[in-house]
């Protein structure tokens, strides 16, 4: 064999019969020079089933479930889960009510935390604060930043022990107690009462029992029925509906009134604010003809079917009201004015003659012949101005204006 030549050693293709034992030899030339082409790539193959069972069972893949990550319906449900907020003024009240009472149920019924908890939340939030230390200490810490006048305050709201209410209510109603005799308690009972109680908030819970006939002297007085004993459904008929109906009272309906009733006053207290500040003034409807006499401080008036506004100064602006653009005239007090700009036109008043200037798309008619945008016109006494089906008749105070003209020749 010539050391040109290479053998090269092929495996015929599966059903094919083979040549000298399913081998088969040829020869292939080759250069010296040419060098045969390798790469350091591995060549990706796709893996099949018996690829996979023929690994060891040291290099399969086994899934162990601990960096499995949560399906997006396990993630709703988790993140719906309530949070309740423990404070540590919540905390402080917590524990001086659970010092007072001991007993949870009544913390859950009288005590008013930040937030509304249930009272398997009250339960181990008190737990928590007993015998973790990881909550414990900085809920502890928590409330040591708080001041002194939030802690006085808590303190002085805490639940009334039964030994604190036992010695109040040994003061019998008939005795008119006064503000002395409760600070002559506190300095007999020191170890009784709570630190923060004071002889007022003694008195205040002793009127407070008085009022429930809770004190030694008071008894409740049973029902006087006389001879004849009533049923529920007797009872029941001597009730009717309007009766019921008067003494109950729903606290989301009154809620609701009051709030549409404070937004109606506040409305009221803008609209009389905004009188305040208006360059015009408004009269209503009149019976028959528009007919009245203009002041000493009045140039001219548009008469309207309804309204008219008065002119007091020299230059006024027309057009329509709204909650962020305010205008002399306002045309939607009228009659509609949706399709009128917001500054239709401006009237103003220059030795002795009134012009107006219309800026908005929608033209002014004055005695029929029409202003468009960017012009202007000459305004006389008794004119009609009209604009979108709205009339106006314009009045001139020719006394006021002679007078104006008086006193610009004079200076």
């Amino acid at each position: 064999m010539n050391t040109s030549d290479v053998t090269a050693t092929v495996n015929s293709a599966p059903g094919t019969p083979n040549n000298a034992g399913g081998q088969s030899s040829f020869q292939q030339p080759q250069s010296l020079s040419e060098k045969p082409r390798r790469t350091a790539r591995t060549l990706k193959r796709r893996k099949f089933d018996d690829d996979e069972m023929s690994l060891p069972k040291k290099l399969i893949p086994v899934s162990d479930g601990k960096n499995k990550r949560p399906k997006k319906h396990q993630l709703n449900k988790l993140s719906t889960i309530p949070h309740v907020k423990w404070g540590p003024k919540d905390d402080l009240k917590l524990i001086l009510a659970v010092q007072q009472s001991c007993d949870l149920s009544m913390v859950h019924k009288c005590v008013k935390f930040s937030h509304k908890p249930s009272y398997q939340d009250i339960e181990e939030r008190w737990y928590q604060l007993l015998y973790i230390p990881e909550i414990s200490n900085p809920a502890t810490k928590a409330i040591a930043t708080l001041s002194i006048e939030e802690k006085s305050a808590i303190q002085r709201k805490t639940l009334w022990s039964a030994k604190e209410e036992v010695i109040l209510q040994q003061v019998e109603a008939s005795s008119q107690p006064k503000i002395d005799n409760f600070n002559t308690m506190l300095y007999q009972h020191p170890l009784v009462f709570h630190p923060s109680r004071t002889a007022k908030d003694l008195m205040i819970h002793w009127d407070r029992l008085r009022q429930y006939s809770l004190l030694v002297d008071q008894t409740v007085q049973p029902l006087n029925l006389g001879d004849t004993v009533l049923n529920f459904s007797d009872v029941e008929e001597q009730h009717t509906d309007e009766d019921l109906l008067a003494h109950h009272t729903d606290p989301v309906l009154q809620n609701e009134l009051r709030k549409i009733d404070r937004r109606h006053k506040h409305e009221i207290k803008k609209l009389e604010e905004d009188i305040r500040q208006w360059h015009t003034m408004v009269g209503g409807p009149e019976n028959g003809p528009f007919s009245f006499e203009l002041d000493n401080e009045t140039y001219a008036a548009l008469r309207g079917r309804l309204v008219r506004y008065l002119m007091r100064s020299k230059e006024i602006t027309l057009g329509r009201a709204t909650p962020t653009h305010q205008v002399d005239v306002d045309f939607s007090l009228e009659g509609p004015a949706w399709k009128i700009s917001k500054k239709q036109g401006i009237i103003k008043h220059h030795a002795g003659e009134f012009f107006l200037w219309n800026f908005g798309k929608r033209p002014i008619y004055i005695g029929g012949r029409p202003v468009i945008q960017g012009c202007h016109s000459k305004l006389y006494h008794n004119c009609v101005l009209e604009i979108c089906s709205l009339k106006f008749t314009f009045l001139i105070n020719s006394n006021m204006v002679n007078n104006t003209k008086n006193s610009d020749k004079a200076a």
